[in-house]
């Protein structure tokens, strides 16, 4: 099962932050086994820009559960509004074009969706700490509170994977090399880019025990 918005259908109306998302963030989080694997897209460019302009443009997610299996997919794209027109360097880079970020909820409505797709007692994961400091910078910019557990109970799967290894911080698809398995979808689209490192973290949590406290969330 799939929850997605494609950004095919007709342009949904601009919707204000919605102020109990924060409301929807429990105050306490148990540490279990069930992991939410997310990658994100944001606007790129070809030349120096500070970072502070990036923004998200597609959230991509998958669930997996205490016995290392893929059982839930979340994917959308997220409309971006510091510079809403993406560059030509982006969508080469992503694959995203206008008419799918155009035709997408921006981020507050997005964020929502995915916190509830989420819900309790699972930990984030992602290829290294970019994703949670983007998150974090999205919310400031929306003046939603950030969820804390997102950055306290992260699992690094980059430095996850060095350390089973033995081998120096890489990319997800020199992971993917080094494991001699395929990328599978189109790498720097997040949903793809999600799938293959819920794959290399499959494999990896069956040879190498969950972390049980957070794993260098800030550490790219």
């Amino acid at each position: 099962m799939i929850s997605h918005s494609s950004g095919a259908g007709s342009k949904l109306p601009d919707r204000p932050a919605s102020k109990h998302v924060a409301r929807r963030i429990p105050a306490v989080r148990s540490v279990v086994d069930v992991l939410i694997v997310v990658d994100l897209e944001a606007t790129c460019w070809d030349d120096s820009r500070p970072r502070s302009r990036m923004e998200i443009i597609e959230i991509g997610a998958v669930r997996v559960d205490s016995s290392l299996s893929i059982v839930d997919e979340f994917s959308t794209f997220v409309r971006p509004v510091v510079e809403p027109i993406l560059t030509a360097f982006c969508t080469r880079l992503t694959s995203i074009t206008q008419a799918d970020v155009d035709h997408a909820d921006m981020f507050p409505v997005a964020f929502e969706r995915f916190l509830e797709w989420i819900g309790v007692g699972h930990r984030l994961c992602s290829w290294g700490g970019y994703d949670v400091k983007q998150f974090r910078m999205d919310c400031t910019r929306h003046g939603l509170i950030f969820p804390e557990w997102f950055h306290d109970e992260h699992i690094n799967i980059k430095t996850e994977f060095a350390g089973w290894k033995g081998v120096r911080r890489c990319g997800m698809d020199k992971a993917l090399e080094i494991l001699r398995i395929p990328l599978v979808g189109t790498h720097h689209r997040g949903i793809d880019d999600a799938r293959n490192t819920a794959r290399i973290a499959q494999l990896m949590f069956t040879n190498r025990p969950i972390p049980a406290v957070q794993s260098s969330a800030d550490a790219f």
